[in-house]
């Protein structure tokens, strides 16, 4: 049952916010924060994570949040 368990879980990083710019180029921080400080209105609240003080990106979920934004426009 364990192992079924493990081959279930769905593998992600959590980037710190300031970190961002170590592992992608895109989008600066700047940006970045301009994304979580809007999260609420364009959706990327599934993207970040607060623990405690810390916000965390969660990299899986950031790529399918940029994926996801032009699935609306025609």
């Amino acid at each position: 049952m364990r192992e079924d368990y493990q081959n279930n879980i769905k593998l992600t990083r959590y980037i710190p916010v300031t970190n961002w710019n170590d592992h992608h180029d895109w989008p600066p921080i700047g940006g970045l924060r301009n994304l979580i400080f809007n999260k609420n209105k364009n959706g990327f609240s599934k993207v970040v994570k607060k623990v405690g003080k810390r916000v965390l990106i969660d990299e899986a979920a950031f790529f399918e949040w940029v994926a996801n934004q032009n699935n609306g426009a025609k």
